[in-house]
């Protein structure tokens, strides 16, 4: 009688635990199931990571605070963004040592997303076999949440990261055989990167439930509940006065609208695909379904499931339903993607064993293609809401001497803050206190009787805002008399629109 394990390839033999012992010719290859995503998220990243040299106005949040130095930047984080603190002065240090471009704003997100499908592919290695890692870990790059931040310069992609690195330390210190021994360095070297993690952004803390609900799941002994205890509560620790202060500090995300059905949409789409994984991770590892199994499902179904669900409850509470918050736990989807992937070459293997070896690579290769459109999208300039340097061109080139300028939001200052030679000889006779000086990231505006004054004193003046299709009215007392003076007092010449910001050109009425 032929054996179902000696028809299948090579690759589809499995770590310890979750199968039969590779052979000599896949032990060569092991390799390649993290190296292929590593290479394959880097070749994503790095395509179109300029976005045609545009910055929209998150980044440029970044980019102008990271010019500033640590202590103006301290300064800053009393008064507004404490939560992005710690990412603000990682980029500082990066454009001191390698110059401030679109590149080295966005190159540490390429990179954090590369390890965080290094770590699936390893996990999916360990615990589903090699063609469930190589699958995870080249989808990872491909699901939409991931490709649009995977050139964003702000934090969530390095949470992503440091989501992967810790899971994958998990997952070591929970081997199917005899538990190793000497494993403190690695539970506080996990307990180091949930703070790192949450000090980045402390919605992260939401991966500790997920990691608890995988330790029940595999009925995980006090050898190590203990110790996991330990290091959460360590991080935790370590990162609640940053939660408390920046609580105090939580009107900057009032913008966001309020938990609706219509929202929840995508998460139960994406949930029902991890779902299905988990469902066909059963047939990998050599005793499918076998209770308190250390699995892909018992990894992944937590970690995508869980952060979803929490962040969907904290919102009942404040509204903060974004999906950015939780990118860390597409590593979950990734991760029973891989396992169903994997599931698959198990029975297709004895079968037709060269169709199974071609499996993944072909599954990969149809869904590169069918996502093309949404990977063009994101890396042109329209994929996000507007871009401050475009704007900045366009009042460099219609500024003319003695010209005054006026930001309406004020926030809409950013593009002057990060392109300020394109606003040289420009006043900005709106502003009291800049940015730096009052510790803001738009600066202190002057009283609406001042800024009266002050337009009447000018001929021409340039207002820099929103495009029509994204502008939104201001309640600004402020706002109201620079739109009331300029609409009694001034005629419009010049108006031009370009990816999502206006400039509008006033001259004086005779």
């Amino acid at each position: 009688m032929t054996s179902h394990i000696s028809t299948r390839p090579r690759l589809v033999a499995t770590d310890a635990g979750a199968g039969p012992a590779p052979t000599a010719g896949a032990g060569r290859r092991r390799h390649l199931v993290w190296l292929l995503p590593v290479l394959w998220t880097l070749a994503l990243g790095l395509w179109g990571l300029s976005r045609q040299n545009s910055v929209w106005r998150d980044e440029a949040a970044t980019w102008q605070v990271a010019e500033r130095s640590p202590g103006e930047i301290w300064h800053m984080l009393g008064t507004v963004d404490a939560v992005h603190g710690l990412y603000y002065l990682l980029v500082h240090v990066l454009f001191e040592v390698f110059g401030a471009s679109t590149t080295t704003l966005r190159l540490p997100s390429v990179l954090a997303v590369a390890v965080a499908a290094a770590c699936v592919a390893l996990i999916g290695r360990r615990l589903a076999g090699p063609w469930a890692g190589l699958g995870g870990g080249l989808a990872l790059g491909l699901l939409p949440a991931v490709q649009f931040q995977l050139q964003e310069g702000r934090a969530y992609a390095l949470v992503a990261g440091g989501a992967g690195v810790s899971t994958l330390l998990l997952v070591s210190l929970l081997p199917p055989g005899r538990p190793a021994r000497r494993t403190w360095p690695r539970w506080t070297a996990y307990g180091v990167l949930v703070l790192v993690c949450a000090l980045l952004n402390w919605l992260s803390l939401l991966i500790l439930p997920a990691h608890a609900a995988t330790l029940w799941w595999v009925r995980a002994g006090r050898g190590a509940v203990v110790p996991w205890l330990l290091a959460s509560a360590g991080a935790v620790a370590g990162a609640l006065p940053l939660i408390l202060f920046s609580r105090t500090q939580s009107g900057q995300v009032s913008w966001i609208p309020p938990l609706t059905w219509h929202m929840t949409i995508g998460p139960g789409v994406l949930l029902a695909v991890g779902a299905l994984g988990a469902w066909a991770d059963r047939w990998n590892g050599p005793r499918p379904g076998r209770p308190g199994r250390l699995s892909a499902a018992a990894v992944g179904l937590p970690l995508l499931a869980v952060p979803l669900l929490g962040l969907a409850a904290a919102s009942l509470v404040q509204p903060l339903f974004l999906d950015r918050y939780v990118l860390f736990s597409m590593l979950g989807l990734a991760l029973l993607i891989g396992a169903g992937l994997g599931a698959a070459v198990r029975v297709l293997a004895p079968r037709r064993p060269r169709a199974s070896r071609a499996l993944v690579p072909a599954v990969v290769g149809v869904s590169a293609l069918a996502m093309l459109p949404v990977a063009l999208a994101d890396r042109s300039p329209a994929s996000r809401v507007d871009d401050v340097l475009a704007v900045a061109g366009e009042v460099s080139r219609l500024k003319a001497a003695g010209d005054a300028v006026l930001f309406v939001p004020a926030a809409r200052r950013d593009t002057a803050l990060v392109s300020p030679g394109a606003f040289a000889g420009l006043a900005d006779i709106a502003l009291a206190r800049g940015p730096v000086e009052s510790g803001t990231l738009k600066g202190e505006e002057a009283g609406p009787a001042r800024i009266r004054a002050a337009l009447r004193e000018r001929r021409r003046v340039l207002l820099v805002t929103d495009a029509a299709k994204v502008s939104k009215p201001s309640g600004s007392e402020a706002d109201r008399t620079k739109a009331a003076v300029l609409g009694s007092d001034f005629t419009v010449v010049e108006d031009r629109e370009v990816r999502g910001r206006r400039v509008t050109v006033y001259e004086r009425r005779p």
